[in-house]
């Protein structure tokens, strides 16, 4: 994995993200976001539950979330995630969420690499190297 590294999700809303009006809640998409996360690492050849056998741990620090349209129950999305950045200890990803060519919401996170006492760490040396 590197800067640029992409992948690409299809997600069907469902009904329970859904208000009343049947449009998906704000609180729907940060799943969504650790969705496509999870997706890239795995497409690298390793999952997050290899991760955490190792002691290693990967905890949201900082999410932005640009809402720009509405998702609706049972539409079809489709969520690019990207590396931007990987430092030392942290890593930083940027998402597009679209219904076929519109643009529903951006947003960017950044993980801290911790061990199993909430302690920075570095990033494993696949992930650190990936980037160099």
């Amino acid at each position: 994995m590197q800067p640029g590294s992409q992948g690409v999700i299809e997600i069907r809303v469902r009904y329970a993200e859904c208000d009343p009006m049947g449009v998906a809640h704000h609180s729907a998409y940060p799943p969504w976001f650790e969705m496509g996360r999870t997706e890239l690492l795995r497409a690298s050849g390793r999952s997050y539950r290899d991760l955490e056998a190792e002691g290693i741990l990967l905890a949201v620090v900082r999410l932005e979330v640009r809402y720009k349209k509405p998702a609706r129950y049972d539409d079809l999305l489709s969520l690019a995630t990207r590396i931007t950045s990987l430092g030392h200890v942290k890593i930083e990803h940027a998402y597009e969420l679209r219904r076929g060519s519109e643009l529903l919401a951006t947003a960017e996170t950044t993980l801290a690499c911790l061990d199993r006492e909430g302690r920075a760490r570095p990033l494993p040396e696949f992930l650190s190297q990936a980037g160099s």
